[in-house]
This record gives structure tokens, sequence and C-alpha cells, in this order.
């Protein structure tokens, strides 16, 4: 390949291989090129227009071999130097931005940690803020129980009978039934779920009649206080904590054959 051709070649082999902002190095590699393109084209035509003879020019021609490789030997070394020299301070650059974008992701990352704590702080405090409230207020729990009955077969009815019969509620298969006393009665439990760490202030029992309309105020009972045929509990009952809760139990006997009753238990507590 002829001399020129050969620095074409090379030109744009960099050209191709070589991005624009290493543009520097690109003409220094094509100045090296260059300059040894002319060093060949100069031993072409020496070679041409001398013909040697005898030891002399044997060792002339040695020389300038020689000569010919450590120039082009420093031309390499020069090249690459002034390559590594350009690109030190591009990889310096680049260090430094790098350590610059792994300083600005930890500090996003820490701010993001701490945005999370407070949300998350925040978020307890509300929701402990409205269980407050909540236990403030009171948990309120309510059932209707109905009458009591106990079925059987009634006594053999004397003079009476007539009336006896009247009296009696009547079954819906026809067998007579009789109202209950208070061992029989079956209790009715209510049971109020609070917060598993809280702590009772008070367990307020409210009972009245089904079909009437007295305020809850003028219904309230007192623990085994009895009154129209129905009794709370002596004492309320807990239940071991469990996901974060625990029930607030009220047990409630209910024996009165001739009316319903609308029982209510409200739970207050404190955190």
């Amino acid at each position: 390949m002829a001399p020129g051709r050969l620095v074409l070649a090379c030109r744009r082999g960099i050209r191709r291989l070589l991005t624009p902002n290493d543009s520097v190095l690109a003409a220094i590699i094509a100045g090296t090129a260059t300059l040894s393109a002319s060093f060949l084209q100069l031993r072409s035509a020496a070679m041409r227009d001398a013909r040697p003879a005898g030891s002399g020019a044997k060792r002339k021609s040695r020389l300038q071999r020689i000569v010919f490789f450590v120039i082009i030997g420093g031309a390499a070394v020069s090249g690459f130097a002034v390559s590594q020299w350009l690109t030190a301070g591009e990889r310096a650059a680049q260090g430094t931005l790098e350590k610059e974008l792994e300083a600005r992701i930890a500090e996003v990352s820490h701010t993001a940690g701490e945005l999370e704590a407070t949300r998350a702080a925040e978020r307890t405090e509300i929701e402990n803020g409205v269980l407050r409230r909540i236990g403030s207020d009171g948990v309120a729990v309510a059932a209707t129980v109905p009458a009591c009955r106990n079925s059987g077969v009634a006594p053999a009815p004397a003079l009476a009978s007539a009336a006896a019969s009247s009296a009696a509620a009547t079954a819906d298969d026809g067998s007579a039934t009789h109202p209950c006393s208070e061992t029989e009665a079956i209790p009715v439990t209510l049971c109020a779920s609070i917060p598993a760490n809280a702590t009772i202030t008070e367990v307020a029992l409210f009972s009245r009649l089904a079909d009437t309309d007295t305020p809850w105020s003028a219904s309230r009972f007192l623990p085994g206080q009895e009154s129209g045929e129905a009794r709370f509990a002596d004492r309320y009952s807990e239940t071991a904590p469990e996901a974060g809760s625990r029930q607030v139990c009220q047990a409630f006997t209910h024996w009165s054959a001739e009316h319903a009753r609308v029982v209510r238990v409200l739970v207050r507590y404190s955190l």
C-alpha cells in the first residue's frame, strides 16, 4: 500500500473509532501517522537513489534503519503519553462527577428515610388521637333480649282451668309454656373491643323495655343490681390481647316472660 493511502486509511479508522470529544487525540495520532509515512517515503527514495557497496554502505544502511525505528518508537510512545495526559483530565472530571452523584443519591435516600419516619410518626400520632377520642366517648354495644319462655307441660288445672288456660302462653306446637326463673334464664354476654394497651376507666350498664323510649340516662343499672326481672353480672370480664386489641365483656340475665329488653354496655378507656 502506498504511503498516501496508508495515511488516509489511518485517518478514516481514527474518525470511526473516536468520538468528537477526542478530536485533539485524533489529530495527534494522525500527525504521527503522517510523520511515519514521510519517513517511509524518504527511506524509499534513498534506497532508489543510492546503491551502496561494501561494508561501509551496509553499516550506514543499518544505522539508518535503527534511527528510523527509534523515531517510529519515539513517536508511538509520545503519542500514547500525550493521549494519557489529555484523557487524565477527563477521567478526573468523571470521577469527581461520580462522587458528587453518589453523594446526591445518599442525600436523597437519607431525606426519603427521614420523610418516611416522619410520616409514620404522624400517622401513629393521628391514630392514637382518634383512639383517645373514642375512648373518651366510649365504645358502646347493644342487644335486644326477647322475653324468656320455659317450655313444658302445664300442671293439671283445678276449678279455675279456664282462667289458667287464658293466662298461660301457648307454643306453636300447642304445648303450654311457663315463665322462666332467674336460674333457668340463659345469660346474654355483650363484648366491646378496646386497644390492647388501654386502661379501662368506666363500664356503664343500661337496660330498658324494648317497647319504651326511656332515655338511657334514666335506665342505668349497677353491677349485680336487679330491676324488672333483669340483672347484670357483678363484674365484667376481659379476654387476652390479640391482634392489638382485647374485649371487655359483661353478662346480662333477663327472665321476664312479658317484655323484651334492650341492653347497652358502654366502655370508656384511656391511653
